[in-house]
């Protein structure tokens, strides 16, 4: 039995270290990925946690799978395929830390996942089921997608969605805007940016967007504001938690960790989704945002997740 499941794209972030001896931009190789990093984050906060997707057979797919493994990240729905290479990400980060991407991904080996080879065994196995949008811009790895949903809402599963929008590996904005919404019917929980719930929903306010969500159907929304805290919206209504302070060195798996911190919430407290009350939900946000705090004071995405231990020294440090 897992405690939770992700599927989606795996990717390798060379992130800028700075300036080599000869005026070079470094680039520091890190494992990455949305699904990778909140695994990473949950297995690091002590739950069960397997893997579905694909790397390329080659030294960065090698080196992925390596990592997952040494974070105890159940590999066995893990596929390396020697047909496609691994999809890199290329990351900047400005003077205060915010990023940005370049892609090399045309096709890369995480959207060339099949249905047949997705683990419905692997998902039948888990608590939650959880997703991003990446594995949803192009096929096969659409169809596959949608594929595991179905498995994922028949055995049961808690689905949780994380967007995580990404323009320049979508066609248009309108098939993004399209594509993104159109999982939203299976969804249980969700985490999106401010800038995403405003892109996801007709909404340009967060607590209209966030209302938006949970009146169609979604039980359980967070919305992240960066600096500024997070939401959590519910049928009750909705809380705001402030940002736990933090040093900020780089924001690269903020959002990731903050997912992490909100499922291994989730998954402790041991009932459905519909069934956790609000004042439940603003717990789960300030754990979120106690994660993040302890994510952005280090480099990288997967290398940053906190440790349970960390998360909780940080919130008595609080109190």
């Amino acid at each position: 039995m897992y405690d939770v499941v992700a599927l989606g794209e795996l990717l390798i972030d060379f992130t800028d270290a700075g300036i080599s001896p000869n005026g070079m931009h470094l680039f520091e190789q890190n494992p990455g990925g949305a699904p990778a990093n909140v695994l990473t984050g949950l297995s690091r906060m002590g739950l069960k946690t397997a893997l579905i997707g694909k790397v390329g057979d080659d030294l960065n797919g090698r080196f992925f799978e390596s990592v997952l493994k040494k974070e105890k990240i159940d590999t066995a729905a893990l596929i390396l395929d020697k047909n496609y290479f691994t999809t890199l990400a290329f990351v900047s980060l400005s003077a205060g830390g915010e990023r940005s991407f370049s892609f090399a991904r045309k096709p890369g080996a995480d959207s060339m996942l099949r249905r047949d080879e997705v683990n419905c065994d692997v998902i039948k196995s888990s608590k939650i089921f959880h997703i991003g949008s990446l594995s949803l811009t192009d096929e096969p790895s659409r169809t596959a997608t949608l594929y595991a949903l179905d498995a994922s809402k028949k055995a049961g599963c808690i689905i949780s969605y994380d967007p995580n929008y990404r323009a320049s590996l979508w066609r248009s904005e309108q098939a993004a805007r399209e594509g993104i919404r159109s999982v939203l019917p299976y969804v249980d929980v969700i985490k999106l940016s401010e800038e995403e719930a405003n892109f996801v929903t007709p909404e340009k306010d967060p607590k209209a967007a966030g209302k938006y969500l949970v009146e169609h159907g979604i039980k359980a929304a967070f919305i992240t504001l960066g600096k500024n805290g997070a939401y959590a919206f519910h049928r009750e209504g909705f809380v705001y938690q402030p940002a736990v302070p933090g040093n900020v060195v780089d924001t690269n798996g903020a959002g990731d960790s903050f997912c992490s911190g909100v499922l291994f919430c989730i998954c402790k407290e041991g009932k459905k989704v519909g069934e956790i009350g609000l004042s439940r939900l603003s717990e789960f946000a300030r754990f979120g945002n106690a994660a993040a705090s302890l994510c952005i004071g280090k480099r990288g995405a997967v290398p940053s997740m906190p440790t349970l231990q960390e998360i909780y020294k940080r919130l008595r440090d609080m109190d």
